[in-house]
Formats: C-alpha cells, sequence, structure tokens
C-alpha cells in the first residue's frame, strides 16, 4: 500500500509494505498463532478490566489508584485475575469470530468501494468501519454470555449496601456461576445486556476502525517523513520517497490504534457502564427481571449526576489505548506470520 502524504503541497510519496488481505492467509496458521497471541494480550491487560468494572458497579467516585491498592489489599493479588479463566475461554471463540468477519468483510467491502470509483483512503475508512461494525456483532454472539460470568466474578467481595439488587451469590468459578446464572435467571440470563453490548461495540469498532485509518495516515503524513528524515532519498522529479523498516511501520500503527481507541473510550463510556450494571444486577426475590436500561441510567444520575456514567473512564481510557496499541501490532504481525507467501514481508 503506498500512501500518499500532502501530495501536492509537499512532494512526498510513503512506500509502506503492501496490506496482508483475507485471501493471502494460511487459515489455520492465523487461527492457531491468533489465539495464542491475543490470550497473552489478555492476560496483560485483565487487571485493568477488573478495576474498571469494580469502578462502575461503586456507588461512589473513587480514584483507580486507591481503588487497585484497596482491592490487592482485602482480597489479594488474585483477586485482579477473578474470572480471568472464565474470559480467556471464552476470548478464543470470539476472537476467531471477530478477526474472521473483520477480514471478510474487509475484503469484499474495501473491492466494492473501490469499484464504485471511491478514492483509496475513503474506500479504506469505510472499509474498516463497516468491518469492525459486523467484526463487532458476530463477536458478541460469544462474548457478552462470557462477559455476564466474567464480570459477576470480578466483583465478588464488592459490598453495595445502596444496591439491594446488587448480585450477592458467591461463585466457586465460572462453570458454578454459570449454573446459578441459568437457575436463577434462565438461559436469557447470560444474555442480559446483549442488546446494549452490541450498541456499545457495534459503533465502537465502527468508530475504531474509521479513526484508526485516518489517524495512520495523518500520522504518516504528519510525523512520519520528519521524524525518520535519515531513511528517504530524493529522486530526479525532487520527489521524497520515504521507506519506512518494520519498526517505524509498528510505531506508527501503535500510535494511530492508541489515538483511535482513545477517541472510542469516550464517545462509548456511558453505554458500557449502562452495559456493565445491567450485567452484574440480580433479579428480585419474587422472580422478577433487573432493572431496565432507563431505570439504571436514573439510579446512575441520582448517584452522581451525569458523570456518574464516566466512572471508570480513567482504566477504560488505559485500557482500551494500550489494547489497540498491543491489539494492531500483534495483529498485523500475525497477519504477516500467517501469509501464504513470504513477498509481502519484504
Amino acid at each position: 500500500m503506498n500512501l500518499s502524504a500532502a501530495e501536492e503541497e509537499s512532494a512526498q510519496e510513503i512506500h509502506v509494505p503492501a496490506d496482508v488481505d483475507w485471501k493471502m492467509l494460511d487459515k489455520s496458521k492465523f487461527f492457531f498463532l491468533g489465539a495464542a497471541l491475543f490470550s497473552g494480550v489478555s492476560a496483560t491487560l485483565y487487571p485493568v478490566v477488573v478495576l474498571k468494572t469494580r469502578q462502575q458497579v461503586a456507588q461512589s467516585q473513587v480514584s483507580c489508584i486507591r481503588s487497585a491498592f484497596s482491592l490487592v489489599r482485602y482480597e489479594g493479588f488474585r483477586a485482579l485475575y477473578r474470572g480471568f479463566g472464565t474470559s480467556l475461554m471464552g476470548t478464543i471463540p470470539a476472537r476467531a469470530l471477530y478477526m474472521a468477519a473483520l477480514e471478510v468483510t474487509k475484503s469484499n467491502v474495501g473491492s466494492a468501494t473501490i469499484r464504485l470509483g471511491f478514492t483509496e483512503p475513503t474506500a479504506a475508512a469505510i472499509a474498516n468501519a463497516v468491518a469492525g461494525l459486523s467484526a463487532a456483532m458476530a463477536a458478541q454472539l460469544v462474548w457478552t454470555p462470557v462477559d455476564v460470568v466474567s464480570q459477576r466474578l470480578m466483583i465478588q467481595g464488592v459490598c453495595n449496601p445502596n444496591a439491594p439488587n446488587a448480585s450477592t451469590c458467591k461463585y466457586i468459578n465460572g462453570i458454578d456461576a454459570f449454573r446459578k446464572i441459568i437457575y436463577t435467571d434462565g438461559p436469557r440470563g447470560l444474555y442480559r445486556g446483549f442488546g446494549i453490548s452490541i450498541l456499545t461495540y457495534a459503533p465502537s469498532n465502527a468508530v475504531w476502525w474509521a479513526s484508526y485509518s485516518v489517524a495512520q495516515r495523518l500520522v504518516w503524513g504528519g510525523v512520519g517523513c520528519y521524524i525518520f528524515k535519515k531513511d528517504y532519498d530524493s529522486n530526479e522529479n525532487a520527489v521524497n520517497t520515504f521507506r519506512p523498516d518494520s519498526k517505524t511501520v509498528m510505531a506508527v500503527q501503535g500510535v494511530s490504534a492508541a489515538m483511535a481507541g482513545g477517541m472510542s473510550a469516550l464517545i462509548t463510556m456511558p453505554l458500557d457502564t449502562i452495559k456493565t450494571r445491567l450485567q452484574v444486577l440480580d433479579g428480585d426475590e419474587n422472580g422478577r427481571r433487573g432493572p431496565t436500561i432507563g431505570q439504571t441510567v436514573r439510579n446512575l444520575v441520582k448517584e452522581g449526576g451525569w458523570m456518574a456514567c464516566y466512572r471508570g473512564l480513567g482504566p477504560r481510557w488505559a485500557s482500551m489505548s494500550m489494547s489497540a496499541t498491543t491489539m494492531i501490532t500483534t495483529y498485523e504481525f500475525l497477519k504477516r506470520l500467517s501469509t501464504k507467501t513470504q513477498d509481502v514481508l519484504t
């Protein structure tokens, strides 16, 4: 893929290694290596997710650092990985669905938009947005039940005297939590918050992938040629050609991903807080279901105004930015490892 950075004004061309599409991948290697790599990423970032979830269900605003110290002091370091086994088991099939839907959609939509006459940058942004949307919707079929169970495990030990419907059930492990949720709420209990999860993650992924496409071009155009000047040469037409090495490509991808992740976190934070509240609340003793979305919003506003919807923003911003950076660099590396030919690596 060749990117032009302000072509007519600065007369610069940035030659980036060609993108790897779905047809170029060795599928078995892609999914096997993907499961291993993303499991490692999930393990690294999981404590931040636990802290974010704890803050979202808290009845008052508590700093992230204070929450972390309190959690470790009273529940031990193992509490930072409570529910991780369940999350990991769900991450593997969810990631497989996500990656397959992402790559198939991006490849097909990208080709279609080019044929319709869109410019390459516009076609890339549209393809990334649609691919992110479809990938998130596919992954939520697996991820929502896993999310419900793992978040119930995450908040064990949290005392919420002002939330009588907060889950007080004690779970031994993920399987025990699964059985008790089924017994109490039925199969629908595992998909509590599914609708709002789609409303949270589908637009979030569309925004993220579109923003990532745009941010990557901005970073290359505005920074790349100037920071790494030693790597370019001028041809007879006075066009500066920038040929980045693999480390430079990964650095730009990481910065672009962090920018896109931070923006996505800010936009979708209220929906994520509502979703988390819905997924960790039990029904009452008469068998009625937990509160509705409207009741959850009213409770949040009563507790701390509209800013209560942004509880846990710090950890979520950090988590999404770090996750985006590690995910995209890992993902691009994974695709190049999984190609049928090594020609794209050069």
